[in-house]
């Protein structure tokens, strides 16, 4: 799935200095509140965040000079960051924003009629001011500075000469009305600490700035603070379920005087720890009790006291049956792709239409987003095979986590299939094992870059904020300990339990800036939005060692091999071996259940040296025990490398072009993971495109086939992504195709098609709408060309020509090039081999009667009878027309030569002389001189001459005449 936004760059910390003990610093809050106009007593009642209340009424707040109906109170809050607090007036009438309080951070915050702001009211000065500390290890540092609204300093800005500490600079300075500032700082002679061009945003109060690490309501560095001798307070409500040998922990935060940064977990001897309100314990005995303890830890070391609880575990779950590939060479097979969730439905009972149901449009249409299931494949599998296709690549099956993840890319349980695509009789594995007693393959599209924006479970999962008060009631699910998600479970707003992923209070080892501080913005609803209240890279709330935190600038540099794609697509650091080992764990599973391939997502957004050294061996690794060394050979792996250009090589970037990731490396790297992407993105482009390998695995050698060479290959094969933006149509593609094939591995692995879920050509927005004739003549080159011919769901019948592929939940999916397939496949179908239907009743009838349809199921009857075609090596030596080319694949006692011309007539000279008889036609040509010419002019015919050899004879005519295939 490809999704690009403009984007910052990521930010690149300036220095990387120790921190100094922190100290408590006091904060303050200065709210301004807007009274009911019975009211002419106003009391504030709060209580700071760890704090106790203070004792009702409160304090009495003064009346706003010049702005009739508010009252303003200044308060400090200590070392808290922010406080909850309720207003009366003295006579027993009482705002606490309908019985949920209010809950606001530091600064200037206003409240009026339930909504929570933070500008001053009737445009009224107020006076602020903010303290800055920058470790630096210049000689003078300067400030360069402009209050928001305001205009900058002259650069290069205000020394920063207050008094400080070693290594610390300090400066104050007046903001006037502005509670944010933009700030940037510099040694006066050129070197600049400007946050990578993005300059920093700072607030009001203590400040420090720290290798790029902004840290508000801070305490100043250069003050020791006491020795921390408090322990923080016990978790609360702990709960533990059991699930099979699964055990999920969860309880309420604790609270600590400075602040919680984890938790510590022991079972038994054993020691775990999580930076979250829970645990998820894998892996565990069957009917076994075990008691569990968890403490809360502080940056002293300081810890809780224990609380407990026992769980008994179940039964062990079966050991999964597993399956086994079909195996054999992959290039025999056609490939039919599509969108699960999108195809067909089997099972209504697990159609979910989820948080944008209503908005979408697609409630009016009675078409939930998850509505295809893998019932659904399996009740049309002898449409797909009577399509005359072998292999069927899906979309992700892993469990989803997001308002529109119908399309299976925002993974959040890597080991979970999604319950909306399973049922009763119709698991994942029955589906696997349905399509191999067909003899059709599974190919798993997987993704390996990116999780959910809810991060992954079992690998990390991010707390934002969330607060239950009158405008965001709707969206926060009530916490309950212990209960997990799941996707079945949705409210009558098609929303689904989100109480996991939400605290009103900071949760242990939190680094996301003001976290529930209000920020200026709005929802679309018009409801305030906080500060970490979504998970995105910059705003901290990923760990680094586990997740990206920069977006991505530059699309042909480093960055986007290293930063995020979007915000929902939470970028995994995969140079990090936990990430490695989370990924390569969660997809052995599938492995082991019988997959026959994988289609690898983003491929081109991991460094290739990663791909190389880790992922890419280990699944070679497991499938080897599994299956042996040769066999093993056969899982077919092929990446989405998204170059969108039309040429060769990807604006000249060899990291981001597709064929580059067919190679081995050529260079020895640091052992570090992370050194060594940068080692090898440096080290490539700067031996540029001239200096890259060739092979010609893919041609002929004059008309002799060779053995190919692929000692060099990596194990990951390509999406051919210069013939599919090429597809305005089918010569263009050709010739660019063909073009970029010695810089192949070996081209005769590559997927070929004209659209899919994502672009038509040239990027297009919308599905290919060339007409019938054109996709009668892309499908010729396709079937009879080098490489795999795959097609999208629906194309047989031009399905949605001209649609919008995908416009998110702004618009109904059956307006979409995602469009719900099923209605076109009603009915009954029975294959009876490939490529041919027995029966059929009902709408399937009629779809299967196109003209197109015939077409391909034709082109799939003469692939599958000449090896040529399948895996062939090819030439243009000697030949005369637009689309044409001689193919011939010699091994394991076949010899198979044929001669194709799409279209349009050609001329091959200097063949063997023998009998050719034409698959198409079944005329029969008797070469003497080593020349053959084919007459023909009519778009999206085609003719393969056969040469009829002693071991390998040619077939002859197959299957019937077709609207173009005649």
């Amino acid at each position: 799935m490809i999704r690009r936004v403009l984007a910052a760059l990521c930010a690149v910390p300036l220095l990387l200095l120790t921190e100094l003990p922190a100290a408590h610093a006091a904060t303050t809050v200065t709210v301004y509140y807007q009274a009911p106009a019975s009211w002419s007593t106003v009391n504030i009642h709060y209580a700071p965040t760890g704090g106790s209340w203070t004792t009702a009424p409160g304090v009495a707040m003064s009346a706003h000079s010049g702005c009739t109906g508010w009252y303003v109170k200044q308060l400090d809050l200590g070392s808290a960051t922010g406080m909850r607090v309720v207003f009366n007036n003295g006579s027993g009438t009482w705002d606490n924003n309908s019985g949920a309080d209010y809950s606001v951070g530091t600064g200037v915050v206003t409240i009026s009629g339930g909504a929570v702001g933070s500008a001053v009211p009737c445009g009224a000065t107020a006076s602020n001011s903010a303290t800055v500390y920058y470790r630096t290890a210049w000689t003078t540092t300067y400030l360069h500075y402009a209050p928001t609204g305001g205009a900058w300093t002259t650069v290069p800005g205000v020394v920063m000469n207050e008094e400080a500490c070693t290594g610390w600079v300090r400066r104050t300075v007046s903001l006037g009305a502005a509670t944010t500032w933009a700030a940037t700082f510099n040694n006066g002679s050129g070197t600049w600490d400007n946050n990578a061009g993005k300059n920093y945003t700072l607030g009001t109060g203590t400040i420090t700035v720290n290798g790029g690490v902004v840290t508000a309501n801070a305490a100043s560095p250069c003050v020791t603070a006491p020795a921390d001798t408090t322990a923080p307070t016990a978790p609360t409500e702990l709960a533990a379920t059991a699930a099979g040998t699964t055990v999920t922990l969860g309880w309420t935060a604790s609270t600590d005087n400075v602040g919680v940064v984890g938790y510590r977990i022991t079972r038994g001897s054993t020691v775990l720890s999580s930076s979250t309100t829970g645990y998820t314990d894998r892996g565990l005995s069957a009917d076994t009790a075990y008691t569990y303890r968890v403490q809360a830890l502080d940056a002293a070391g300081n810890l809780s006291t224990a609380v407990s609880r026992s769980v008994t575990t179940g039964a062990a779950a079966p050991a999964p049956a597993g399956g086994e590939m079909l195996g054999g060479d992959p290039r025999k097979d056609s490939i039919y792709f599509i969108l699960t969730a999108r195809f067909n439905d089997g099972d209504s009972t697990n159609n979910r239409g989820g948080g944008q149901h209503v908005k979408s449009g697609n409630a009016a249409n009675d078409d939930p987003m998850f509505r295809g299931d893998f019932k659904g494949l399996v009740d049309k599998l002898d449409y797909i095979k009577g399509l005359g296709f072998s292999a069927i690549w899906i979309t992700p099956v892993v469990l989803n986590r997001s308002d529109y993840d119908f399309h299976g890319y925002h993974g959040w349980d890597f080991y979970e299939v999604d319950p909306r695509l399973e049922s009763d009789g119709a698991s994942y594995q029955q589906l696997i094992d349905a399509a191999h007693a067909k003899g059709l393959k599974i190919y798993q599209d997987i993704v390996l870059n990116h999780s959910s924006r809810w991060g992954a479970n079992g690998l990390y999962t991010p707390t934002a904020y969330g607060v239950r008060d009158s405008q965001w009631s709707w969206y926060y699910s009530e916490k309950v300990a212990g209960k997990t998600y799941n996707p079945l479970e949705e409210n009558s707003a098609g929303r689904t339990y989100n109480g996991d992923l939400w605290s009103s209070t900071a949760p242990a080892g939190n680094t996301c800036p003001n976290y529930g501080v209000a920020t200026s913005g709005r929802s679309p609803e018009g409801y305030a939005l906080y500060n970490c209240q979504w998970p995105q890279p910059t705003n901290k709330m990923f760990p680094s060692t586990l997740y990206h935190q920069c977006w991505i600038g530059n699309w042909e540099g480093e960055d986007a091999r290293s930063c995020w794609l979007h915000e929902d697509l939470a970028d995994f650091n995969t140079e990090n071996a936990v990430v490695q080992d989370y990924l390569i764990g969660a997809y052995k599973k599938y492995i082991d259940m019988g997959v026959d391939g994988f289609r690898i997502d983003t491929a081109v957004h991991i460094p290739r040296v990663t791909w190389n050294r880790r992922f890419l061996p280990a699944f070679q690794e497991i499938l080897t025990q599994k299956y042996g060394a040769t066999k093993a050979r056969d899982f077919y792996v092929f990446g989405e490398v998204a170059a969108f250009v039309n040429d060769k090589w990807n604006r000249g970037s060899v990291n981001h072009s597709a064929q580059f990731f067919t190679w081995k490396e050529r260079a020895t790297y640091s052992s570090d993971d992370v050194t060594a992407a940068i080692e090898q993105f440096d080290y490539e482009n700067n031996l540029g495109t001239g200096n890259q390998p060739t092979s010609t695995n893919a041609f002929l050698s004059g008309n002799n086939y060779h053995t190919p060479d692929h000692s060099k290959f990596s194990g990951m094969n390509i999406i051919d992504m210069r013939m599919h933006m090429n597809f305005g149509d089918a010569s263009n593609a050709y010739h660019n195709g063909k073009d970029s094939d010695d810089s192949v591995n070996d081209a005769t692995y590559n997927v070929v098609y004209v659209d899919s879920h994502d672009y038509g050509p040239n990027k297009s927005s919308v599905r290919y709408a060339e007409g019938t004739d054109a996709w009668a003549e892309n499908m010729s080159l396709m079937w009879s060309f080098r490489g795999i011919p795959t097609l999208y769901y629906g194309s047989e019948i031009e399905f949605q020509a001209g649609r919008q592929i995908d416009c998110g939940p702004t618009c109904p999916l059956a307006t979409t090039g995602r469009a719900y397939y099923g209605s076109q496949i009603a009915g009954s179908v029975t294959a009876g081999d490939y490529g041919v239907v027995s029966s059929a009743s009902g709408q399937v009838a009629t779809t299967l009667s196109k003209p197109l349809v015939k077409h391909l199921q034709r082109l799939n009857q003469i692939r599958r009878a000449i090896p040529a075609l399948q895996m062939g090596q090819y030439s243009t030596e000697g030949v005369s027309g637009n689309m044409a080319y001689k193919r011939r694949y010699t091994a394991s006692g076949v010899d198979s030569f044929a001669l194709i011309a799409v279209s349009n007539g050609a001329t091959f000279t200097g063949i063997p002389n023998g009998t050719y008889v034409d698959a198409v036609t079944g005329d029969t040509k008797t070469v003497t001189g080593g020349s053959l010419s084919i007459d023909l002019n009519a778009k999206g015919n085609l003719r393969v001459y056969v040469l009829s050899t002693s071991a390998t004879p040619a077939p002859g005519k197959i299957g019937s005449a077709t609207t173009y295939l005649k």
